[in-house]
């Protein structure tokens, strides 16, 4: 078996607020899973000398349903001075291209404001120039999510969850 596929997100959203979606998503689909913690080393740049820091993680892995072993963990840190930026990794396995397309979709469609679009102050505070704005809403758009003006959320898609990924003791 292959490693999973590793998918890392910059976002303007707290982690708390992408876990909270992704929850939301794994109980209206009625699978479990299971709430993950720890800590992750990043680096923070003062003036040109990198300092090593931990950064706490929270995230969640689905256990069971077609989705079985996706995981998402999000964590928040500060790389220059002031300011920080919110980091969402996803594990995926490869086997699972269009249905994790589907879940990341209606993941980005729940969350509280549009993950790729920081506010002017948001953008002053962490660094205007920095490549993240771009690279976010790359990201997004290569996993499938409509990123033109206006497009966020999608009110086009599909029901949650698809009726072909019930569980067998949900079907009627």
């Amino acid at each position: 078996m292959a490693a999973p596929r590793h998918l890392k997100v910059e976002t303007c959203i707290s982690p708390t607020d992408a876990v909270r979606a992704f929850r939301q998503l794994i109980i209206e689909a009625n699978w479990s899973a299971r709430r993950i913690h720890g800590s992750r080393l990043v680096d923070r740049w003062a003036v040109i000398v990198p300092l090593a820091q931990g950064a706490r993680t929270i995230g969640m892995v689905i256990e069971n349903g077609p989705l079985k072993e996706v995981a998402m963990e999000a964590y928040s840190h500060v790389q220059g001075a002031a300011g920080s930026l919110t980091i969402v990794e996803w594990l995926i396995p490869n086997e699972l291209e269009d249905e994790w397309r589907k879940l990341f979709a209606q993941w980005s469609s729940r969350l509280p404001r549009c993950p790729w679009k920081w506010s002017f102050g948001e953008r002053s505070t962490i660094g205007f120039l920095l490549p993240v704005w771009g690279r976010s809403k790359k990201t997004f758009r290569n996993q499938g999510v409509e990123v033109k003006k206006g497009s966020w959320p999608d009110q086009n898609l599909p029901s949650w969850p698809p009726n072909n990924w019930l569980l067998p003791d949900e079907e009627e």
